[in-house]
């Protein structure tokens, strides 16, 4: 196709065009007019055509041309818009069908559902829930699952807002589900998380600044704040080009995150807000999304000025809208950054999860990106981890910390902790090596030899085996990082 117009007056005697099938005997060609078709690419996708204008002498004039040619112009977008449209079905169709696939292997079991609803769940005492010493590294995977369910039931949620006991159960099995198994943003990170939230309202003293529905809010994001989370943070996604930076320009995983954790209350038989009214499903949403966000330590930065200034100013009880979005975000980071105020022995284990995970993306920023990753994230300056603690618990922690054990006592054990460990770190930092870690050193050493001497015995089957089950998920973690990676290990630095 040569793509011109084609104006002819008298077909009769040309012999570039000839008629291809039969045609009515008494109906005769004098005259046609042909515009081509094109589409948004300048692509000929069809072609208009007119015979015999009904004039006397057949004859299509230069206005017949351009009225035309408007006419094509116009058939052109028509078709243009039904293809896009056909392709926009045939799309949907297609993310119908991934969501549908991708529901049913994200959502947990039947049978894992009826093996946890059929489970005793242990009090919250039994599981130390309140304590901010509290430690994950005992529990099995299944515990940790149970303990949620404590959570909830503890802090009254499941008979306030009527969630079904299995929805409950079914939830955060596909929440605990939708994790990947990266060495610390992971279940158990979030796990922990939500158990910090649980300390700061209950023996915090933080329940009176806070709605119930405010309460069911902070404890969901908590336990959703990292799903999918890859190992990777927002800068290695932008300098990648992923397609959740091109997705979310800011704050791509902690949109990410939001949008997975609607995807699971989506889910068949996964909506713990069912029983809401209209209005409270849109206010918890509304918490869920801001505190999620508020993750970011991005926004962190934008926004504590504003929370500081605001208790600078005598400001106690947070009952504004805007205040309390203020202080459920400082809440989210307090609670995301709390394994820094942890004892002794459970920060350092956490601290190299962090950092062998931090090593891991310097990595692959040096084989993808073919640069050099920043100090916090470069294997080959390791030994500079106890500085990089220090500035992050002097940027970071202490300042949230103080102030909400100024205005709310019961938070004191995080301060007290952060500000110990702090100690520890710029000892670390200095050459020397405080007490706390000389304890740490020597459990570590005990541990190790109690680990040779076991797996020198024969495998019996009996009630130990049920100790080495309970090995939590950072442990297990930290054999990993030992036998592929062992060079990240703080420990061999310090």
């Amino acid at each position: 196709m040569t793509g011109e117009t084609i104006n002819m007056d008298d077909f009769a005697s040309q012999n570039r065009f000839v008629i291809d099938g039969e045609t009515d005997k008494d109906h005769q060609i004098h005259s046609i007019l042909c515009q081509p078709i094109y589409n948004s690419e300048r692509k000929i996708i069809g072609v208009a055509q007119m015979i015999n204008r009904t004039t006397d002498d057949h004859l299509f004039t230069d206005q017949d041309e351009n009225l035309f040619e408007a006419f094509a112009i116009f058939c052109g977008l028509g078709i243009h818009n039904t293809q896009m449209y056909e392709n926009a079905l045939r799309l949907m169709a297609k993310q119908q069908v991934a969501l549908e696939v991708l529901s049913y292997h994200a959502t947990a079991q039947k049978d894992e559902v009826e093996k946890l609803k059929g489970k005793p769940i242990a009090s919250v005492a039994e599981f130390k829930l309140e304590s901010f010493a509290f430690s994950d590294f005992n529990l099995t995977e299944d515990e940790t699952v149970q303990a949620s369910i404590r959570m909830f039931m503890d802090l009254n949620l499941v008979d306030r807002f009527h969630i079904p006991y299995k929805v409950l159960c079914r939830w955060l099995l596909s929440v605990r589900k939708n994790y990947r198994p990266v060495i610390y943003h992971n279940w158990r990170h979030a796990f922990n998380v939500a158990q910090t939230m649980f300390s700061l309202i209950k023996a915090g003293g933080m329940m009176t600044m806070l709605t119930q529905l405010e309460v069911m809010g902070l404890i969901v994001a908590c336990l959703c704040h990292d799903l999918d989370h890859r190992g990777t943070n927002n800068t290695f996604q932008t300098k990648t080009a992923s397609p959740l930076a091109l997705l979310y320009s800011t704050s791509t995983m902690e949109h990410h995150h939001f949008d997975h954790s609607i995807m699971i209350l989506n889910s068949e038989g996964n909506n713990i807000f069912q029983a809401l009214s209209p209005e409270e499903y849109r206010d918890v949403i509304s918490v869920l999304e801001g505190a999620i966000l508020s993750t970011d330590l991005a926004i962190y930065f934008k926004k504590r000025n504003g929370f500081f200034s605001l208790v600078e100013s005598g400001e106690k009880t947070f009952q504004k809208p805007a205040d309390k979005e203020l202080l459920r975000g400082m809440m989210m980071t307090a609670c995301d950054v709390s394994a820094i105020a942890k004892p002794w022995d459970i920060q350092r284990d956490v601290a190299e999860l962090v950092f062998s995970e931090f090593f891991e993306q310097g990595d692959m920023e040096r084989q993808q990106l073919q640069e050099e990753p920043i100090a916090m994230m470069d294997r080959k300056k390791r030994d500079e981890l106890p500085k990089m603690q220090v500035g992050f618990i002097d940027a970071i922690c202490m300042p949230v910390y103080k102030i909400f054990s100024e205005i709310w006592p019961g938070c004191t054990p995080l301060y007290a902790g952060v500000s110990r460990n702090r100690t520890n770190w710029q000892a670390l930092s200095d050459g020397k090596i405080p007490d706390d870690e000389k304890k740490y050193l020597a459990l570590k050493k005990a541990n190790e030899s109690k680990k040779s001497t076991e797996a020198q015995e024969p495998q019996q089957t009996t009630s130990t085996d049920t100790g080495r089950r309970r090995k939590s998920g950072s442990a297990k973690v930290m054999e990993r990082l030992t036998s592929r990676q062992g060079k990240s290990s703080i420990c061999s630095v310090l």
